[in-house]
């Protein structure tokens, strides 16, 4: 396993919805320190690396998000069933039999299960029902609510998705919770590992923002601090190469290189800037593969409408089965990202900066 893949392993192995992203920031923390000259932090809980410019005054901002998407305990009821409500966006159908982690206050790990009705029991046309998550439940094999409360089980508790770190057949397809959006930490931090010992023309504060999920919340914050003149928001794109999703409104496949995002529901990517970085792309041989989705939504939402306004475009990776206990990411995509934002530093300095906001 290579130092890349453990990073992301450890990233995504990490558990912290929104709300709740201290151990993943501490995380982080331990990865941004021995590669940037600062450490910077906002109040809600972003971290980010900076390495200031050897020449200029201008800032490109690199952001990833901390928290992945999960659920909140709501209610134990009387035999010890915990209720809850989503953190981030779920689609029902994912959801039933899979195994959760609930995290106590003082830190216990407890594994659960969203219950499910076996078929032998459900009617023809139960079956060809979605069940409401009004419904469904987590089960922690306990008989009562007052042994589920001895566990340290309570209201607000956090529940993640459980999910093994693992490659599948081809070793470069790796699966995981959490690659959203822990890919864009582990690439903040690989970025700046790529520039430890090079002088750059620009300030590059890299790292990741909280509450994503429920809104690109933390980004708004770490953008008002930190007021970047440039910012790449870095976050995972619907991957279509799949059956029934293939030849539909995108091509972006696993494995084809980065995403560039020329706009979403949040965003327009800033046309000077993503012209930018297609020559970018093209001067180190970098491919790259170009999405629109008119649904969904990146910290540069956030980001774009701060301050007096921050140019920023959206670049990830193609992922599958996004927004589930489990998905799929390839490490050539990882890799050739990391290198693309690692180039676009690079290729920056005040007078291109100017040039690309006109």
């Amino acid at each position: 396993m290579n130092k890349s893949v453990k990073l992301l392993k450890s990233l995504t192995d990490v558990d912290g919805i929104a709300g709740h992203e201290m151990d993943v920031k501490a995380l982080m923390h331990d990865y941004l320190e021995p590669v940037s000259d600062e450490i910077v932090e906002d109040n809600l809980g972003g971290i980010v690396g900076k390495k200031s410019a050897t020449n200029g005054t201008k800032t490109l901002m690199v952001a990833g998000h901390l928290d992945e998407i999960g659920f909140i305990v709501t209610k134990i009821d009387n035999e010890g069933y915990l209720k809850f409500t989503p953190i981030g966006g779920w689609w029902n159908q994912v959801m039933l039999s899979q195994k959760v982690t609930i995290t106590t206050d003082d830190g216990r790990k407890i594994r659960g299960i969203i219950g499910s009705k076996p078929p032998h029991v459900l009617s023809p046309e139960d079956r060809k029902k979605n069940v409401d998550m009004k419904e469904m439940f987590i089960d922690i094999g306990v008989k009562s609510k007052k042994e589920g409360e001895q566990y340290g089980i309570e209201v607000g508790n956090m529940v993640t998705p459980y999910s093994e770190f693992e490659t599948l057949a081809n070793q470069k397809y790796l699966t995981a919770k959490a690659f959203d959006n822990r890919y864009g930490c582990a690439l903040a931090v690989d970025v700046l590992q790529n520039l430890k010992n090079e002088a750059i023309d620009v300030n590059l504060v890299s790292g990741a923002n909280v509450q994503e999920e429920v809104g690109l919340r933390g980004a708004k914050v770490a953008a008002n601090k930190i007021k970047p003149d440039l910012a790449i928001a870095v976050d995972v794109a619907v991957a279509y190469d799949t059956p029934g999703m293939s030849g539909q409104v995108s091509d972006t496949a696993l494995g084809n290189g980065p995403v560039v995002i020329i706009m979403d529901a949040s965003n327009i990517g800033h046309v000077g800037f993503t012209k930018h970085i297609k020559a970018v792309a093209q001067k180190h041989n970098i491919s790259i593969q170009l999405d629109t989705t008119a649904g969904g939504g990146t910290d540069a939402g956030s980001i774009h409408v701060a301050n007096e306004g921050t140019p920023t475009v959206s670049i990830g990776v193609a992922l599958r089965y996004m927004h589930s206990n489990v998905s799929v990411l390839h490490t050539d995509d990882y890799k050739n990202s990391v290198a693309l934002v690692t180039e676009i530093v690079k290729s920056l300095n005040d007078d291109v900066i100017d040039q690309i906001i006109w």
